[in-house]
């Protein structure tokens, strides 16, 4: 491929995250201490990327003001997908955009740049229509599933539900511009235009859909409390640096006396005041205080948050511009967290806190709580199951 496009799909909401992506889309959730899709684009230009074009929709103003026009030094294009029906449609609104080969990703999962490489160079040494990045991993009934014969691949299955042999679809993909031409001839369903029915659409036409497995590291968050499996796999994976190095030439203080256990990721402007201990498995967004005396293990905490003298906050997750009061106990999972109808059994989630919750000291987290966004959390609150938006709870 002499030259080529990457769009990035990041025009989604992200419903199942709710109460998180009430105020951002789902790819402006935090992966460690940065947002999903800035995790993308740096992969994107590990793999020599030049050229990319984000389709956005939902709270796209979120995208586009914390990006602006350029990405290290990178051009960034924004199309608009007004309205989100499907992932062959977000691709639909970029084809004027697109005047030759093109790799697409999507903008809210975090993948390895070696995949996306893998991918581009068995698409340039290959005379075919689409080229699959593919894995070898056991959750393909979530994910869909790739039948895969000599690296053609013959069959894709959303949700498989029998033996057979599948590959894992990693959402990367490298395709010629007749994609655009098949996402128009495959039946909408449910009124939606599927990327996936696009290249199904390929295969039956008989057109060349060939795929190549990785070995790249590839996750997503489905749920709340996966940003905190998210942060632990670029931990152990050592896509995020969790050392101590240069910390203290960083605008962030931290007491003497205060005991950093690593992996933490610290942004710009926290404050850790004295006997505090942070760690391990913490990300702490910018700007972000946590008093003294207080415990802060395996959460990823968001920008602006203010965490109390002497409080305990295990398993958490929070939105920005949180506060936790002083003497506030999550003690972290694991516990049932219901959302909708629907009930997560054990799930590691001591609290997931959603944007400007206000917890005003001295309350207690049962495991798996969830709390929408600005409701305020009188002192002494015992706080059990979901709460809606916008409450005032008492005590």
């Amino acid at each position: 491929m002499e030259s080529i496009s990457a769009v990035v799909l990041a025009g989604g909401e992200g419903m199942r995250l709710r109460p998180l992506t009430q105020n951002r889309p789902k790819p402006m959730l935090p992966a460690a201490t940065t947002p999903i899709l800035e995790h993308v684009f740096d992969q994107l230009l590990d793999a020599g990327v030049t050229n990319i074009t984000v389709v956005v929709g939902y709270k796209r103003n979120r995208v586009q003001a914390h990006f602006g026009s350029t990405y290290k030094n990178v051009p960034l294009t924004y199309v608009t997908q007004e309205q989100q029906l499907g992932s062959g449609h977000a691709l639909l609104a970029a084809e004027a955009e697109v005047d030759g080969p093109l790799l697409v990703v999507n903008g809210d999962q975090l993948v390895e740049s070696r995949i996306i490489s893998d991918v581009l160079e068995a698409h340039a040494n290959a005379d075919a229509a689409a080229t699959l990045g593919l894995l070898n991993r056991a959750d393909v009934d979530e994910y869909g599933g790739v039948i895969l014969e000599g690296g053609t691949v013959t069959e894709i299955i959303e949700n498989p539900q029998d033996d057979r042999s599948y590959r894992f679809n990693a959402g990367v993909y490298a395709f010629e511009t007749q994609i655009f031409d098949a996402i128009r001839a495959a039946e909408p369903r449910a009124g939606e235009q599927s990327l996936i029915d696009g290249i199904c659409e390929l295969i039956e036409s008989d057109s060349e859909v060939r795929g190549i497995v990785s070995e790249g590291f590839w996750v997503d968050a489905t749920y709340p409390w996966d940003l905190l499996d998210v942060s632990f796999d670029l931990f152990e994976a050592g896509l995020i640096d969790g050392s101590q190095r240069d910390r203290s030439n960083s605008s962030t203080t931290v007491h003497e006396s205060a005991v950093i256990r690593e992996p933490v990721v610290i942004a710009p402007d926290c404050e850790i005041g004295a006997g505090a201990v942070v760690g391990p498995y913490v990300c702490l967004g910018e700007n972000t205080t946590v008093g003294s005396n207080a415990v802060v293990e395996q959460s990823v905490i968001d920008a602006d948050t203010r965490i109390g003298a002497g409080a305990t906050v295990v398993d958490c997750v929070t939105g920005v511009g949180v506060t936790i009061g002083n003497g506030t106990t999550i003690p972290g999972g694991p516990g049932d967290v219901r959302v909708g109808n629907r009930v997560f059994e054990d799930e590691d989630l001591g609290a997931l806190l959603a944007d400007r919750v206000e917890d005003q000291g001295g309350c207690a987290y049962v495991p798996g709580a969830i709390v929408g966004s600005d409701t305020v959390v009188e002192a002494g609150t015992t706080v059990r199951g979901t709460l809606s938006e916008g409450m005032e709870v008492r005590s």
